[in-house]
């Protein structure tokens, strides 16, 4: 099995990247294949909203005019059975370089000139995603009062993925360079196998 993990965090080595790392070790171990992509280290230039991508009908993918890393990464994310989505809570939601790959999941909406409204163009439930996300304020409050998980709930949604659970990990700027609790590890490694 291919699992593809998507990682909106700035820092390397911080708390985003132990949970990461700790859910692909897991799926590892139960025998699945794992790829991440740091999006800090992608060509992903912002949606321009023309929505020529919108257009044609169909359950598939719409082009993209815009050239750069983005269609090599939702290859991947076809491909793969299963999804990891993480990204930091920064100003209440997602890091900015995740809501710009989130974005740019538009080719996934058939939404023709005229119409109300989009429709997605893959049915949810095809493939698995679990979701990562992490905040200086405690988790109880952060899923309260952030837009984080809805927003990794919604590129699942957009790539056809079904959730199969969400970790959010509170107090995570305690110190300069946090190390994951333990809790949260075994937290991680847990969605990890839901993926299997």
């Amino acid at each position: 099995m291919k699992i593809l993990a998507i990682n909106g965090s700035y820092r390397r080595g911080g708390i985003m990247d132990q949970a990461v790392e700790a859910a692909a070790a897991a799926a590892r171990a139960g025998g699945a294949e794992v790829e991440t992509v740091l999006l800090t280290e992608k060509r992903v230039e912002f949606c321009t909203n023309c929505r020529a991508c919108t257009q044609a009908p169909g359950g598939e993918r719409g082009a993209c005019p815009i050239a750069d890393d983005m269609s090599g990464i939702l290859d991947a994310a076809e491909a793969a059975g299963g999804l990891i989505l993480a990204a930091p809570v920064n100003c209440f939601n997602v890091s900015a370089v995740y809501r710009r790959f989130m974005e740019r999941g538009t080719p996934y909406a058939y939404w023709p000139w005229g119409a109300a409204a989009p429709a997605f163009r893959i049915k949810a439930g095809g493939k698995k995603a679990v979701l990562i996300t992490s905040s200086a304020m405690p988790s109880f409050f952060g899923r309260l009062f952030t837009g984080a998980l809805r927003a990794l709930k919604l590129t699942a949604t957009t790539l056809g993925a079904k959730v199969a659970g969400t970790l959010f990990i509170g107090l995570s700027s305690l110190e300069e360079k946090p190390r994951l609790a333990a809790r949260d590890r075994r937290l991680a490694e847990a969605l990890g196998r839901k993926l299997l």
